[in-house]
């Protein structure tokens, strides 16, 4: 049996590349770096989960619908492919308030979160030949996924320049007529930046005339700091068709309830008439579906989704954007004093940001990663390197963290910088 499995090549180098992509495996193979006799506690600055943070403690809504759910007794079975029809009528009405177009519960597809939303967006639109485009910097698990279906990706530009915007003319340079569709992440992962209602119009209008779909992350929607709202892409549904994909991850810090969602923002009703619907609607039978105990309709009220997204609070929101307008303020103002790094934008939504390297100022680093690896070693502060989300030479720092645990990963950060400094005595 070995040996005849072994003539399948399961560890051949394709599978090792495609490990990669994935920023699970290399912040573990970063962790593997940590000195086992330091008695410092690590500080992981690389993953964007502080569910067990205090400050980011979910809501007590959120909590009292799971437990009522549970403790009703009448939701451990199985739930539609495509979702408990109550749940996706209140996602539709949480995305509605927002769009000048009523989204129907028919219009929502209910996933086991965001990633498999991904997944399931990139099976439906994969065929012989085609190519999607993909932000760069962006989110690797669209590349891997992407990977898995044959489709062929094409990356265009965020200019850190202009606050992380779309590079619009390399988008119109990668587009030819096999071209399916193009990824828009709004509020920016890994950038934080937070697009403008007029720059999200130039992509619908540059999608529209290319013949292109757009799919719309917004994850990290509403989590927004700075000068700029929140707008979502299916304003303009009118303008082009929008696959948007969101979850109760990140706004409502839950992200191991997972439960997402992929809504079609389309008035025109081109997703019914291509077909993209119904494959949609056929690929969730056949795959994975999201806890019936999160989704469940309740007796008491509608359910467990419902009461999240309808009773949650204002306050609740405000005081999670206060805590991540805090830590950013602090975090952007002691990054400078790390020479270097180069960070050409403070972020103005979601939970991340991106620093260039400068190695001319280093001694003994070779690259990102190389900076990722010593740094664990010698001062237990875990970041992730930014050739992971297609930036070489660049890191992507997490802020969502308890301010003096932020202030002390930065003071340690310093402290190498000035071990491997090339100019001593700063």
């Amino acid at each position: 049996m070995e040996n005849k499995l072994g003539k399948w090549g399961f560890n051949n180098g394709d599978l090792k590349e495609k490990s990669l992509f994935s920023i699970r495996s290399v912040l573990e193979t970063i962790m593997e770096n940590l000195k086992e006799d330091d008695e410092r506690v690590p500080i992981h600055l690389g993953r964007g989960d502080p569910s067990s943070i205090p400050c980011f403690r979910t809501s007590p809504v959120a909590e009292d619908a799971i437990f009522g759910a549970v403790r009703s007794a009448k939701f451990n079975g199985y739930a539609p492919a495509v979702g408990i029809y109550s749940a996706r009528r209140s996602v539709a009405e949480y995305l509605s308030h927002d769009l000048p177009n009523h989204v129907s519960p028919d219009d929502v597809f209910l996933t086991p979160g965001a990633n498999h939303a991904i997944e399931v967006v990139m099976s439906v639109l994969a065929r012989p030949g085609a190519n999607i485009l993909f932000p760069k910097p962006g989110y690797p698990f669209y590349d891997a996924r992407a990977a898995c279906s044959n489709l062929e990706v094409r990356h265009f530009d965020l200019l850190p320049e202009k606050g992380w915007e779309v590079d619009l003319k390399s988008v119109e340079a990668l587009v030819d007529d096999r071209t399916i569709a193009i990824v828009i992440i709004n509020p920016g992962n890994p950038c934080g930046n937070v697009f403008t209602s007029e720059h999200l119009q130039e992509i619908a209008e540059t999608a529209k005339k290319l013949g292109i779909l757009v799919i719309a992350d917004e994850v990290y929607s509403h989590l927004c700091f700075g000068s700029k709202p929140f707008v979502p892409m299916g304003v303009f549904g009118s303008i082009t068709p929008i696959l948007t994909l969101g979850s109760i991850s990140k706004r409502w810090i839950v992200p191991g309830w997972r439960l997402g969602w992929i809504a079609m923002v389309d008035p025109s009703g081109v997703l019914k008439k291509s077909g993209i619907a119904e494959c949609l609607q056929n690929y969730l039978e056949y795959s994975a579906n999201p806890a019936t105990i999160v989704q469940a309709c309740l007796t008491m009220y509608r359910g467990a989704v419902p009461h999240i997204l309808e009773k949650t609070t204002k306050e609740f929101f405000s005081n999670i954007n206060n805590v991540l307008k805090e830590a950013v303020d602090a975090f952007y103002t002691k990054v400078q004093e790390i020479p270097c790094f180069i960070c050409p934008y403070k972020p103005e939504g979601a939970m991340s940001m991106m620093i260039k390297l400068n190695l001319s100022l280093l001694v003994g680093i070779n690259d990102d990663m190389d900076f990722c690896a010593k740094l664990a070693h010698e001062e237990s502060v875990i970041i992730l390197p930014g050739v992971i989300v297609g930036l070489k030479n660049w890191l992507r720092l997490t802020f969502a963290m308890e301010p003096a645990i932020l202030e002390e990963g930065l003071d340690r950060i310093k402290a190498f910088y000035l071990r491997h400094s090339k100019v001593k005595g700063l």
